[in-house]
């Protein structure tokens, strides 16, 4: 058995996730996982799970989060992801 690098729960059925840097963490669970790795949004504070806003190497949960926090910088902010064309 393995334990959970974010709640220490001695547990049978961990998992591990292998990051880009290479290192390994074992987990019990997705929210484990997700309050050990996800990063934090720079306004609000909350964990990033999704593809979140990139302003200047600043991450963002949310566009709003990103306009508010970038009010001042005036940038500009796309919110939606563009899509291949379907072909019919």
């Amino acid at each position: 058995m393995a334990v959970c690098e974010a709640c220490g729960n001695d547990y049978s059925k961990t998992f591990q996730v292998c990051t880009a840097d290479g290192a390994v963490y074992a987990f019990d669970s997705f929210e484990c996982a997700i309050h050990r790795l996800a990063p934090v949004c720079k306004h609000c504070g909350c964990r990033i799970v999704g593809h979140g806003v990139s302003v200047s190497s600043r991450l963002y949960c949310c566009a709003h989060c990103a306009r508010t926090a970038e009010a001042t910088a005036g940038a500009h902010l796309r919110d939606s992801v563009g899509a291949p064309a379907s072909r019919v």
